[in-house]
Order: C-alpha cells, then sequence, then structure tokens
C-alpha cells in the first residue's frame, strides 16, 4: 500500500451491495465522496455545507470485491494542486487489501456565479502542510 495522509472508515451497507453480494460499483464513488466531505471538514475545518466545489472528474479501477463483512478504508491524498482543481487520489481498502484506486478532480467554484474560481489561499496552505507539499 502506498503513503496516503488521509484515511476514512466506511461501513458497508445491505443496499451497497449488488445481487452476488458485491458492494456494487456505483457505490465506489459514494465512499470516494464519504472520505473527501471528511477530508475537506477535518483537514481544511469547512462544513460540508459551505464546501464550494464541485466534481470535474472521477476514475475508478477495481482490484477485487468488497463484501458486507468486510472492514472498509477509504486512503486519500492530493497529490498536487492546481489553480482552480484540487486533484485527488484513493484507496478504497477491505481488511487491509486494496480492493480499487481512483482518482477525482475538484475544482473550486464561486457561490453565485457558479464559476470555477482560484483555490482560496487558506485551502492551499492547509493542504500544502497537512500533505507535506
Amino acid at each position: 500500500m502506498s503513503d496516503y495522509s488521509f484515511t476514512h472508515d466506511v461501513e458497508v451497507r445491505y443496499h451497497d451491495l449488488d445481487p452476488m453480494g458485491h458492494v456494487n460499483n456505483a457505490v465506489y464513488a459514494s465512499y470516494f465522496e464519504q472520505a473527501r466531505i471528511a477530508y475537506f471538514e477535518e483537514v481544511l475545518d469547512v462544513p460540508v455545507d459551505e464546501i464550494e466545489s464541485v466534481l470535474a472528474n472521477l476514475e475508478i479501477d477495481f482490484r477485487r470485491p468488497v463484501e458486507m463483512d468486510h472492514d472498509v478504508t477509504v486512503a486519500l491524498r492530493v497529490p498536487e494542486l492546481g489553480e482552480t482543481s484540487i486533484p485527488m487520489e484513493y484507496e478504497v481498502r477491505a481488511d487491509g487489501a486494496v480492493a480499487a484506486t481512483g482518482e477525482t478532480v475538484q475544482v473550486a467554484v464561486d457561490g453565485e456565479t457558479k464559476s470555477s474560481r482560484p483555490i482560496p489561499d487558506s485551502w492551499r496552505e492547509q493542504i500544502r502542510t497537512f500533505e507535506g507539499l
């Protein structure tokens, strides 16, 4: 497993499962979202209703199934910062083994105009400090 700066535990719920008893592929995006929201709240100290960013890109690679009885953790890191974008990398771990990897890109937006804007300086500084960038 790679070095990730942040982890967030998620609970596998019955309705996350497909007919084969595995976590449905679409649910992984929700697991990423749960970790991303926790990252913003814990690292940036920004409540979920004040996160002015949108998801611009999502990629997921699946390695092994996740099942109901697995302990699941999502690891997250920010490898770099753009002018308006925050790329994030993820590992979904089931019982400690990597089950999926992925990437998202968040874009900071102006709450009024809904246009992209530079990442707030306070976010940039907190991310750089937390990630060691």
